[in-house]
């Protein structure tokens, strides 16, 4: 009897060897959907940002708008709003004059900030390695680029 790698692998849990899928897609299309759509907002610029302010402790708007370098205030809201609904940030106001608005990492929002922190890590360690791989790339593309000319 014939065994497939996607017969014997969980389409939700990591399989067993290092370059093998994680998720079988193709088996299991509605946890691909599902995954794609959490890392689509969890992952874009401006979330995982906030996400790293935030995982210092609470900030108020204007302290995350100062903190991060060109985001708008009409993005910082929709994202902090996004951010929020899924359960990964708390908005807290206390009724002041003018009212204080604070913003803090939820548990589940630690817990991202915690992957973020681990993937920033292996960003910054790997980063010579990635930079000589894009230097050995472009010098073949322009190699074959100077060929064609």
């Amino acid at each position: 009897m014939d065994v497939r790698v996607s017969d014997t692998v969980s389409p939700l849990k990591p399989s067993a060897g290092p370059n093998t899928a994680a998720l079988d897609c193709p088996q299991n299309e509605d946890a691909c959907a599902v995954i794609r759509s959490i890392l689509a907002r969890t992952t874009d610029k401006w979330s995982i940002l906030i996400v790293k302010s935030l995982g210092r402790g609470p900030h108020r708007f204007s302290e995350l708008r100062r903190a991060i370098d060109g985001i708008s205030q009409r993005m910082l809201t929709l994202t902090l709003r996004n951010l929020e609904r899924d359960g990964l940030v708390l908005r807290t106001v206390t009724p002041t004059t003018p009212p204080r608005v604070d913003y803090e990492l939820t548990t589940l929002g630690e817990s991202l900030w915690t992957l973020t922190e681990a993937f920033g890590q292996w960003a910054l360690s790997n980063r010579p390695e990635i930079e000589a791989a894009r230097a050995r790339f472009d010098a073949r593309l322009d190699a074959r680029l100077d060929a064609d000319l």
